[in-house]
């Protein structure tokens, strides 16, 4: 007996969502985000990233790829995510979790740097003060989105839309992305400005 929703169900419905995602649009959209974060880094900048949740863990994973290695061996990269649970919980109990964020790119960002917010719905309320803050500070910002970009919809300098319903499957395609970016930022790193 087939199951529609078993995992023969789970692995085609990944499948359809990577064959919507990949494109030639967003694949010179990756290109673009790559060449400003390269070009960042080759300045003296870093990276930021925060999610909540599962983007979280993704803004975690992106970074330690950033600061350790990706496929080869080189230099490190300027990379932080916003996880830590001392700056997490003070700020939480303190501003509300709604400022967990933003105090923190306040406290680290400066002009020149850049910021990756993930947000599976964009309408998050510590990543939309996230990138409000990021972009008062002249960072550039790089939002992840999906289920059609909520209100951070056009509120970054670059974003990446990613189809599908389910928090699950947008952070799949996020991921996608994020490790594209890596090799993007290495292979731009890797060769003289």
């Amino acid at each position: 007996m087939t199951d529609p929703n078993g995992m023969l169900g789970e692995l085609r419905a990944a499948q359809q969502a990577l064959d919507d995602f990949a494109s030639e649009a967003i694949a010179a959209k990756l290109e673009r985000i790559a060449d400003d974060l390269a070009s960042s880094l080759r300045a003296g900048g870093k990276i930021l990233a925060c999610g909540n949740g599962g983007s979280s863990a993704d803004a975690m994973h992106f970074c330690e790829e950033l600061t350790g290695r990706y496929r080869d061996d080189r230099p490190p990269y300027a990379a932080i995510s916003c996880t830590d649970p001392g700056h997490i919980t003070c700020t939480a109990n303190d501003y509300g979790f709604e400022h967990v964020f933003s105090r923190w790119i306040r406290g680290l960002g400066r002009q020149g740097d850049a910021l990756i917010a993930l947000s599976t719905s964009g309408n998050s309320p510590n990543i939309i003060r996230a990138v409000d803050s990021a972009n008062d500070l002249g960072l550039t910002t790089v939002c992840l989105l999906g289920k059609g970009g909520g209100v951070l919809r056009g509120l970054g300098t670059h974003e990446i839309l990613a189809p599908g319903e389910t928090s699950d499957r947008i952070q799949e395609l996020h991921m996608l992305a994020l490790h594209a970016l890596v090799l993007g930022i290495e292979r731009r790193l890797a060769k003289p400005a």
